[in-house]
């Protein structure tokens, strides 16, 4: 917090600073014995009738008011990486759309509109990475109407935590009756540590998702369409562990996609009843290794926030979160106008 001279905290914050990331303390409405005070960190996203709207690295909206601030102040755009591969959010943004491409997509201005007959959010949502060719409620309304005409709910991408996230998009969808259905985070990690972890002896790679593969995915009834999103993006491999028998599905499973530098692990799938015996390292550390031969350093992966053990298990793989990233679903029929800045 900012201390003056004096030795007194200090508000050197004001509506100017909004699309900033500031480092507040606020009083506590109905604080607890000997808790006065709290401490909220994140991007400054409106400052209007009194009130303070501001993003946390997790997307979560924290509402203060204005006469409630204690200190404040303008803090860097993204905390120094202790660990891991630095990169940017668009370069990890586009890194990721590469590996998940659509069947469909389209431009609008600097976003994306992407369709896979609905199979996953990933496929089937807007990635903004920039401003679009029309002010703002044009745009949302050209969005709703190319998913609309595809008979898909209309999706965004959004992402906050990290430098050149979208946290004020975030707020303004919100404030147009947007609703975040999903968050998840971008996780990064050194590759060759991943190679050396297990014994890939047993694993079997291919380029091509077979029906054993396909069996022990967890998304059934893959179609035409999933086919052509698994197997898309520049360089994909695919990570079998056989069953104890050739009618039994794989014991376990994955998904990497090789670009540049990056390599992005997915699917990765245990039997249940064979799990704890290091079948998902083993597939990782084959998939790291092919990786690694064609030039590859670092490695990304996604998981949802509320699965503690995929990360545990990747934290203890020398991953660590790089960013939060949602998808904002868009509000039913008339809603939609109702709920518009004017």
């Amino acid at each position: 917090m900012e201390i003056s001279a004096a030795g007194r905290l200090e508000v050197r914050i004001t509506t100017a600073d909004v699309g900033k990331r500031v480092s507040v303390r606020s009083l506590i409405e109905h604080e607890a014995p000997g808790e006065k005070f709290t401490d909220t960190v994140g991007v400054l996203t409106s400052w209007d009738n009194g009130v303070l709207l501001i993003t946390r690295k997790s997307g979560e909206s924290v509402r203060i008011a204005e006469s409630a601030l204690v200190a404040g102040k303008t803090v860097p755009a993204a905390p120094a990486r202790r660990r891991g591969p630095a990169a940017s959010y668009e370069e990890l943004a586009r890194v990721a759309a590469r590996a998940w491409r659509p069947v469909e997509s389209e431009r609008l201005g600097e976003w994306e509109l992407r369709a896979a007959s609905g199979f996953t959010r990933r496929a089937n949502s807007v990635l903004p990475l920039g401003a679009p060719d029309a002010p703002l409620d044009e745009a949302l309304d050209a969005v709703r109407r190319w998913y609309g005409e595809r008979g898909l709910p209309a999706y965004i991408q959004t992402a906050t935590g990290a430098e050149g996230t979208q946290e004020l998009l975030c707020a303004e969808l919100e404030r147009r009756g947007w609703v975040r259905e999903v968050t998840a985070e971008l996780w990064v990690g050194p590759l060759a540590s991943i190679a050396d972890r297990g014994d890939p002896a047993g694993v079997v790679l291919s380029r091509q998702a077979d029906e054993g593969w396909l069996a022990r995915y967890q998304r059934k009834g893959v179609s035409e369409v999933a086919l052509r999103v698994l197997e898309s993006g520049p360089s994909v491999w695919f990570a079998t562990v056989p069953g104890e028998s050739t009618q039994a599905p794989p014991a376990a499973i994955g998904r990497c996609v090789v670009d540049g530098r990056w390599a992005g692990f997915a699917a990765v799938e245990v039997d249940p009843a064979l799990r704890r015996r290091g079948l998902g390292t083993a597939v990782m550390a084959a998939l790291a290794r092919q990786a690694l031969d064609e030039g590859a350093s670092a490695a990304w992966l996604q998981v949802e926030a509320d699965n503690a053990a995929a990360r545990a298990l990747y934290a203890g793989m020398g991953f660590a979160a790089h960013h939060a990233y949602h998808h904002y679903r868009a509000p039913e029929g008339a809603a939609a106008a109702g709920n518009r800045s004017s």
